[in-house]
């Protein structure tokens, strides 16, 4: 008795299963090499009669009678069957059913509704009536031996194309029924031709009629058309093989996929090329505009960094064009609506602050002004110039629609108490929702002794009775150091219009409460500089005029974080280094890799987002370069840290906070660390978000690794880590300190660093205007005049601050269609009960964590998250609705403001 192949079966035992609408098909052929049946309904040869009951007819051959599955209103599965059966018997053919589901995209512009309507709808009508429409063919996973290739169904064509696509609904099931042998095994991949003139999206496919269950294809892509890509797309089958599981029907798809997606290096990328290259960012400048758009490429020896998604565009005389990004990777519906409502409010709260400031001036006037913002919006005065300005219809029109639009929400902070801002236990509060000190490492030479100018008795009045000893010893004494970052910067900072800045360092005392409070903050200029002193000290304040030098030490303190926190932390860390990781994982790790469905879902959107950031945040006059203090350098700065203090080894939350002397290691506590300052929400709240992600990442790579022997010789895991090091971080590739990738254990801890990072949300933004004056400069007098105008001028002008705030409430905004950490849209984890068991329990975690932290944030004696006038800390609550929550770890990492991870979100 001979084993029978999977999937279709031989079988003598028929059971319905009223699944899916009838086919247009009323019988069903069978047979074996000598003797065939045909079923058809019971009553007549050719149509169905009472419900379940079927005829049999004979066709004499010689053999045995098999009985095969086919697909109706009453899907008929087969149960196997053994039975004595002659050597040589012919393959059964019979059919199953294929349920397509296609997203309707419902975002047209006019021009494309008018193409859509005239010409490309009618054209899918013919085309769908004359067979000329979505073509697909099944997989098996196992190979013919007679043709020596994987076996296949025949091509099947969906049908009511158009008709479903008129409905409006967002979604569109069809359906085709595929013809395969008794012998075809099991189904592994999915092929699909598009004979259409347009692409459309893929959500899924499942296949029903097989005796093993229903066969899932978790696509989410763009098919396009035959007419731009005549290769047939293929999709893989929802269960993961490593490399050297791959059943041998699939190999050659795994590996020609694999080839398609790397491409030749060569040639201008077109918006329906799935193909992932890296290049160096030779793309932010824009010469063509000036010399005052020219930048140097980030990139080599000169200038490292990671590399980015080669687009492969030619330059334009106009300037760059869009970046490229591979279609599966751009934002779908949901968030191009939201970045969409987020362009028209912009458009309006930029041009309605332009006229104000030509009419109204472009300084604040006072700290009222400021706050008129939220609760009024920008309006414009009513005096002579502006009734004539009124009486152009469209000036008066869109003030009067966009009252709503122009009206900022007001930050929780201030909610709670309107001069926060200016307190030092809310500068010092926000410092510990995480701290990011950089370590002297310049030239003493070039840039004087790196000694801080902070001295004793600048400090020692401050410490509760303590000596500076006392207070080392009890780890009392932190430092925010922003020196090294900026002070090889400053003459070029400095040297532009409207723009200075000093290298800072601050230093804070732990108080008995387990707050911080700042004791001093130094002030440094380059040597040489035409300022009388290039060092200074700023000690809290003993009257009026050194409260208000406080104060605007403190916003410099805060212009150096922003800068910092954005060009480092935030987009060199968590976008710029991890895109080579998401272009290797594309090139080097099929779909059906484990590693590679793991890390989907964290590695979706970034490519576009970061496109998007190079074409608007980071390029030459975006919005970096218009709201930060170091402007036109701003990415040369990013460049050095990259060069001189970024390591992945270190990018794990425990490393990073043991590196900046924030934790020592402690199995004792728990975590397995103690924590310098026990009240320290990012760390407190990050570190069980960090616990319950390395424990979900070692179950999933435990149920694929058994042995190191498995990471070791899986050879798409070893070339995505080779090529991610080598090539896209090759300019510190040789650099010792990168993990190697021999274990289970290795791996877990590179998959966990990029979850943790990749799901990381984090932005704060400012800058200042002016140095702080000294006695006897000509502006000291201006000052001691009027210290709160001095102090409003120092700040941005009204027509910058509505701009950043404008950028910052677009890029704080989750999407209607975001994932979170602990929530699985795009996987089901069908294909392995351990590993479904494992997410669900990490889903579980992220959600007691969640309760967690908002009882954290009701307990009166953590200071710094609960009290009167003191903010909960949300940002690493992992769930959130859509809009500006302040709140929400989403599992991808888009350009955001949302500030959920963020090592520090001071503000000025």
């Amino acid at each position: 008795m001979e084993a029978l192949p999977s999937g279709m079966m031989r079988s003598r035992v028929l059971e319905r299963a009223p699944l899916f609408p009838s086919s247009n098909s009323s019988q069903f052929f069978c047979g074996d090499g000598g003797k065939s049946m045909i079923f058809s309904p019971a009553g007549s040869p050719t149509t169905r009669g009472s419900r379940g009951r079927w005829r049999v007819r004979h066709r004499e051959r010689r053999g045995t009678v098999v009985v095969a599955a086919a697909i109706s209103e009453k899907i008929l599965i087969l149960r196997p069957e053994l039975s004595g059966a002659p050597e040589r018997k012919l393959p059964v053919r019979s059919k199953v059913r294929v349920s397509m589901t296609v997203k309707r995209i419902k975002g047209e512009n006019w021009k494309e509704t008018i193409l859509n309507h005239f010409i490309f709808n009618p054209l899918e009508a013919l085309e769908d009536s004359l067979g000329r429409n979505i073509v697909l063919e099944l997989v098996s996973t196992d190979i013919d031996p007679r043709t020596k290739r994987p076996k296949m169904s025949r091509e099947a064509v969906i049908r009511g194309w158009s008709e479903k696509m008129k409905t409006g609904a967002d979604r569109a099931v069809l359906t085709a029924e595929l013809t395969v042998d008794s012998s075809f095994g099991t189904p592994g991949a999915i092929l699909v031709t598009n004979r259409h003139h347009r692409e459309f999206f893929l959500e899924n496919i499942v296949v029903e009629g097989f005796f093993s269950g229903p066969v899932h294809f978790n696509c989410h892509s763009w098919v396009q058309s035959s007419w731009e890509y005549p290769d047939k797309r293929v999709f893989f089958g929802d269960k993961p093989y490593l490399p050297s599981e791959t059943p041998a029907g699939l190999r050659e798809l795994r590996n020609k996929e694999l080839e398609a997606l790397r491409g030749d290096g060569r040639g201008v990328r077109k918006l329906s090329d799935r193909m992932y290259d890296y290049d160096i960012y030779n793309d932010l400048g824009n010469p063509d505009k000036g010399h005052d758009f020219a930048r140097p490429p980030l990139g080599g020896e000169k200038l490292p960094y990671p590399r980015r998604c080669r687009t492969g565009r030619q330059s334009s005389e106009t300037g760059p064009a869009a970046d490229v990004c591979p279609p599966d990777d751009a934002f779908e519906e949901g968030r191009m609506e939201m970045l969409e409502e987020g362009n028209r409010k912009a458009m309006l709260r930029v041009f309605v602050p332009a006229i104000v400031a030509g009419f109204s001036g472009s300084d604040f006037g006072g700290f009222h002004h400021v706050d008129s913002l939220y609760k009024e919006g920008m309006r414009l005065k009513r005096g002579l110039k502006e009734d004539i300005l009124y009486k152009l219809p469209l000036i008066g029109k869109i003030q009067e629609v966009s009252e709503g639009q122009l009206l900022f929400d007001t930050p929780t902070i201030l909610s709670k108490d309107k001069f926060a801002w200016l307190r030092d236990d809310e500068f010092a509060r926000q410092v510990v929702a995480g701290i990011n000190p950089v370590m002297s490492k310049l030239d003493p030479s070039v840039y004087g002794p790196a000694e801080s100018a902070i001295k004793e008795e600048h400090i020692v009045g401050h410490l509760e009775g303590m000596s500076i000893q006392q207070a080392l010893e009890g780890k009392k004494l932190f430092v925010l150091d922003y020196h090294d970052v900026y002070l090889p910067f400053l003459d070029r900072i400095n040297a532009q219009d409207g723009r200075k800045s000093y290298a800072t360092r601050t230093v804070f005392f732990l108080t008995a409460l387990g707050t911080l409070k700042p004791i001093a903050i130094e002030l440094r200029l380059p040597p040489g500089s035409s300022s009388s002193r290039s060092r200074r000290v700023m000690t809290p304040p003993t009257d009026a005029t050194t409260t208000w030098l406080w104060q605007l030490a403190k916003a410099h303190v805060c212009s150096n974080d922003a800068g910092v926190h954005q060009l480092i932390n935030h987009w060199l860390r968590t976008h710029a280094s991890i895109e080579p990781f998401i272009l290797a994982a594309n090139r080097q790790l099929s779909a059906m890799h484990p590693i590679f469905k793991l890390l989907q879902p964290h590695m979706r959107y970034t490519l576009e987002t970061n496109a998007l950031a190079r074409q608007i945040l980071i390029n030459a006059g975006g919005v970096i370069e218009s709201f930060f203090t170091p402007g036109p350098i701003s990415m040369e700065m990013s460049s050095a840290a990259y060069a001189g203090s970024w390591r992945f080894d270190l990018e794990g939350l425990p490393a990073d906070l043991i590196r900046r002397g924030m934790a020592e290691p402690d199995p004792t506590q728990p975590h397995g660390l103690r924590l310098a300052i026990e009240d320290y929400p990012y760390a407190n709240d990050g570190l069980l978000i960090w616990d319950a992600i390395r424990n979900w990442v070692s179950r999933y790579v435990e149920a694929h690794y058994p042995t190191a022997n498995h990471v070791a010789s899986d050879e798409e895991l070893q070339a995505w880590y080779a090529e991610t090091v080598q090539v896209g971080h090759a300019d510190v590739s040789n650099a010792p300190w990168w993990p190697r990738l021999d274990t289970p254990e290795d791996l877990v801890g590179v998959l966990t660093t990029l979850v943790w990072l990749a799901s990381a949300q984090h932005a704060a933004l400012n800058f200042g205007q002016r140095l702080i004056p000294e006695e006897g400069d000509p502006e000291y007098q201006n000052f001691l005049a009027d210290p709160q105008r001095y102090f409003l001028a120092s700040l941005p002008t009204l027509m910058q601050t509505t701009m950043f705030m404008t950028v910052i409430d677009t890029l704080s905004t989750h999407s209607s269609d975001e994932e979170y950490l602990g929530e699985r849209r795009l996987q089901s984890y069908a294909w392995s009960p351990a590993v479904a068991e494992a997410f669900n329990e990490f889903a579980a975690e992220v959600r007691q964590i969640e309760e967690e932290i908002s009882r954290r944030n009701t307990d009166s004696r953590l200071r710094n998250r609960s009290g009167a006038g003191v903010l909960p800390y949300d940002l690493l609550i992992p769930s959130s609705g859509p809009g500006a929550t302040g709140r929400g770890c989403p599992t991808a990492s888009p350009f955001d403001g949302n500030e959920a991870i963020q090592n520090s979100n001071m503000t000025a």
